[in-house]
């Protein structure tokens, strides 16, 4: 019998595990798995919280719907009577005091045809003209390993990427926009530039794939996201669980490796799948060979601000989910997604709920993070008012933080990552490092990599069940 312990019991620790349990039913295979998991609950960073008829989500609040690795998972989980998708409305860019909406046909603020460049108010004419020069732009020397921000720079106009994509694109990938790689981003785009010669052109061509589902990207669950944790948790009969039990260290033993738990006591296992941030990988393996590499990698860190207030969420401007503050917007926020108009099903009356995000890219953000939870949440209110005109208090609030564990894929990410595989294939085959630190951030890229993860594992073991 081989067993296979996993470290971690995010979605991609999950998905891993839940992938295992399918191939030892399917093809027999003789194998134990086992979880570990530090917290007392499953779920890593998707937890929903449930208070007087609104839903928040503490961490991630939803999915990418058109990833075809999302919707297997709803379909064998038989959660498809549970699934939500976002209500279809305009987000907003708050500049110079002011919502501007970001043109209905666009994906991450670039316009999906020449209308919706002309539709935004965010641009003047000279940089509207500036976009469409780009189709007699050829690309000489851009590849995906090169800066998204420069690319989009050099064939769209600083303008364009100053105001309508970097305010955008920056809050899905935490980063600056000239440190991220076109791979790690949009890298698609590329590819129309150098087969349609336009990056727009190439959009236009392709915009019935954006706008299929309309606005309707992402998906949850009627009661949230936890709902797939729970499920996983319901299925995974074949797995032993340790709950609330951390993992100090991972060394190698007679046959496999001994992982050292919090309370001196160890599991012994053939396979390790470490499924958890980077920081604690590195800590586990506590190799000097590896610690140059895990200190390359980069995180951020997030403040999560929900408010849920006595009012009809109708009091917002009509047709809209939330709005992106700008550099120059006089908000301290990042961003606010207004929630009950985003997701009906987070308001159980119709109440209004926001949603309020701060990012250590703010100047202020350490003096935010000195703040107690009442100086924060006044802080957050003065931006609710400023950026909704709303002068109402909040019936109840809910603070988040995370530090120091949203990755950020720079530039050297992808051959730091590659460098990170070959030396933990020389000095710890058998254990495998999985997750958003390495694979991609956002949950369907962390169901990909459980999937894969797990593939790996059952080949191998396929190969020494016929050695045998």
């Amino acid at each position: 019998m081989k067993r296979i312990a996993v470290i971690g019991g995010g979605i991609t620790g999950l998905t891993a595990l839940y992938e295992l349990q399918k191939a030892k039913r399917r093809q027999n295979l003789d194998i134990e798995l086992i979880l570990i998991e530090k917290n007392s609950r499953l779920g890593g960073k998707i937890a929903s919280y449930h208070k007087d008829g609104f839903i928040m989500e503490t961490g991630a609040d939803s999915i990418v719907a058109r990833k075809d690795n999302v919707m297997y998972l709803v379909d064998e989980l038989g959660l498809q009577d549970d699934l939500v998708y976002n209500a279809t409305g305009l987000s907003y860019i708050c500049t110079d005091g002011e919502l501007h909406a970001i043109p209905e046909d666009s994906v991450f603020g670039i316009p999906l045809n020449e209308e919706a460049l002309h539709a935004s108010t965010l641009l003047s004419e000279n940089a509207k003209r500036e976009v469409l020069k780009e189709a007699s732009l050829p690309n000489r020397s851009f590849t995906k390993e090169d800066s998204i921000g420069d690319f989009l720079e050099y064939f769209l106009g600083k303008e364009m990427v100053d105001r309508q994509i970097a305010p955008v694109l920056s809050g899905v990938y935490s980063g600056d926009l000239h440190q991220l790689s076109i791979e790690s981003t949009l890298p698609f785009l590329l590819d129309y530039k150098n087969e349609y010669g336009s990056i727009l052109k190439g959009l236009e061509a392709n915009q019935a794939q954006f706008k299929r589902a309309g606005n309707k990207k992402f998906i949850s669950f009627r009661n949230g996201l936890s709902t797939v944790v729970d499920a996983f948790e319901e299925v995974l009969s074949d797995v032993s669980f340790h709950k609330g039990q951390g993992s100090t260290s991972i060394v190698p033993a007679s046959e496999g490796y001994r992982i050292k738990l919090e309370d001196g006591a160890s599991i012994e296992a053939d396979y390790v799948v470490v499924a958890t941030e980077h920081q604690a990988a590195q800590q586990m393996l506590a190799s000097k060979e590896l610690d140059q590499v895990f200190n390359s990698f980069h995180d951020k860190s997030l403040i999560s601000i929900y408010m849920a207030f006595d009012v009809a969420g109708n009091v917002l401007p009509a047709n809209g989910t939330g709005f992106i503050a700008a550099e120059d917007s006089g908000l301290l926020c990042n961003a606010c997604t207004w929630t009950s108009a985003k997701w009906p099903n987070t308001s159980r009356d119709g109440r209004l709920l926001v949603r309020l995000f701060y990012k250590n890219t703010l100047s202020n953000f350490d003096e935010l993070l000195k703040m107690d939870e009442e100086t924060l949440i006044e802080t957050a209110l003065q931006d609710v008012q400023k950026g909704l005109s709303l002068s109402a208090r909040p019936m109840f609030t809910k603070v988040t933080k995370w530090l120091d564990i949203m990755p950020v894929y720079n530039l050297s990410h992808p051959e730091a990552v590659k460098e990170l595989e070959e030396k933990m294939s020389a000095l710890f085959p058998g254990v495998m490092l999985a997750g958003c630190s390495y694979y991609g951030v956002g949950i369907a890229d962390c169901i990909t990599n459980g999937r894969r993860t797990a593939a790996s594992i059952v080949k191998k073991i396929g190969l020494l069940q016929k050695q045998v």
